[in-house]
């Protein structure tokens, strides 16, 4: 199978885009940054916004039969401070695929959504796929625009396209200066001696899920009929608190973390009922956080020498 990977230069899309490659499916990844440190061997990058007119060539030269969309903005601070940057990115640019993937008869667009930013502060927890959608920033905000652009080339078009809302992914290859994951800042500032940043009081709780389980989910959606979003996560809450105490333990680091003021629009507690997916794929997270996070530290020790 022909799969085009955006954002298959970053840290979930390149695992992604090996997954595919591994099972034997001709993968190429389109990506704003070159991806020369995280595109796996094998695959060709083509280096451009998804936003843009130029994604058209990508299209036409790949010729994808299914297209695995993960190019985004995923800061969640950044787009609090640049709501419509973040709209280009994950409203335009989604918009910009769907509408290329009609045109070039792709049959299947897989899209790579939110949990933890979508539902807002959620009154219960487990959450649940179809409780209220709050998001508490323009990060959550567009990504739910996506997921409804999605569902709109489903009815118009005909479609298949399928949402896999994500929880907390952590794991190797994460950018700790640019995707704003908790795991790998925390972890690659222990190893260099310097004390994280925890905001607020660390008790914020959230579904952590390792960046392989993820990417199995990815190959197990290929050509499968999903019309209802998708929950990715270990079903299991964890606070930063306690990751911190942990990663602490796996580096050896000695001081305990800073605490800074809490970040407006994050949200405090949120964990994820991951049942649907459960029934509909037989899937359930595989890889337990202490594993998940000593792979992880592992790898930025190695990346460190």
């Amino acid at each position: 199978m022909r799969i085009l990977v955006t954002g298959g230069a970053g840290f979930i899309g390149s695992h992604v885009a090996e997954a595919y490659r591994n099972a034997g499916h001709h993968v190429a990844v389109a990506d704003v940054v070159s991806g020369a440190d995280r595109t796996p061997s094998g695959i060709r990058c083509h280096r451009v916004d998804v936003a843009s007119e130029a994604l058209r060539a990508v299209f036409d030269e790949e010729r994808p039969e299914v297209v695995s969309h993960h190019a985004a903005q995923a800061n969640v601070r950044r787009s609090l401070a640049d709501p419509v940057g973040d709209a280009a990115t994950n409203v335009l640019g989604t918009l910009r695929v769907l509408d290329l993937s009609v045109r070039h008869a792709v049959r299947q667009v897989i899209f790579s959504s939110t949990a933890g930013a979508l539902y807002g502060e959620p009154k219960a927890v487990p959450v649940r796929e179809d409780d209220p959608i709050l998001p508490a920033s323009p990060y959550g905000l567009h990504k739910y625009l996506g997921e409804q652009y999605m569902a709109y080339y489903r009815r118009t078009h005909g479609l298949n396209t399928t949402v896999l809302r994500y929880g907390n992914v952590y794991g190797p290859r994460q950018d700790p200066a640019t995707e704003a994951g908790v795991v790998a800042i925390f972890a690659e500032a222990m190893l260099g001696g310097r004390r994280p940043v925890i905001f607020g009081d660390g008790a914020q709780v959230r579904d952590f899920v390792y960046v392989a389980d993820v990417a199995d989910v990815n190959l197990r959606v290929l050509g499968r009929t999903l019309p209802q979003p998708l929950h990715v996560g270990s079903g299991r809450g964890t606070s930063v608190n306690e990751i911190a105490e942990r990663l602490r333990a796996l580096t050896g680091a000695a001081p305990a973390p800073d605490h800074g003021p809490a970040v407006p629009g994050e949200v405090h507690r949120i964990y994820l009922d991951v049942s649907r997916i459960r029934e509909a794929l037989g899937w359930q997270a595989r890889v337990p956080l202490e594993e998940g996070l000593r792979r992880t530290v592992e790898w930025f020790a190695r990346r460190g020498d």
